[in-house]
């Protein structure tokens, strides 16, 4: 059973602090080491991307992702050690959740319709 099927959000104070295109993004920042990377790779804008780096930065106690801006050798941005935790974390809730829900989950899937 595979755990893409479930999304999981996280929402606080109506927001949403987590979810999988927010996991994405940072996964992303973390492999491109630039937030405009990470959108040019997920095909969606700058300011898109920069939106959803501020939500999650104020929706946690602690920042997820830090920037900094151009110079001489450009600007760049890193998912802190904290925001690489809500990744894991995240990971571990859909692993778990799937685990759980395994016979409800081949249930529902068997009956799909085929495409």
């Amino acid at each position: 059973m595979s755990s893409t099927l479930l999304k999981i959000r996280i929402n606080h104070d109506g927001n949403t602090a987590l979810g999988p295109g927010k996991i994405e993004l940072l996964q992303m920042i973390e492999q491109h080491g630039s937030i405009s990377a990470a959108a040019k790779q997920m095909q969606m804008s700058y300011r898109r991307a920069w939106e959803l780096v501020d939500v999650m930065n104020r929706c946690f106690d602690q920042v997820v992702v830090v920037s900094t801006t151009g110079g001489t050798h450009g600007g760049g941005a890193q998912v802190t050690e904290f925001g690489k935790s809500l990744v894991e974390a995240y990971q571990q809730i859909l692993q778990k959740s799937a685990q759980a829900a395994m016979d409800e989950l081949d249930l529902i899937t068997k009956h799909l319709k085929k495409t």
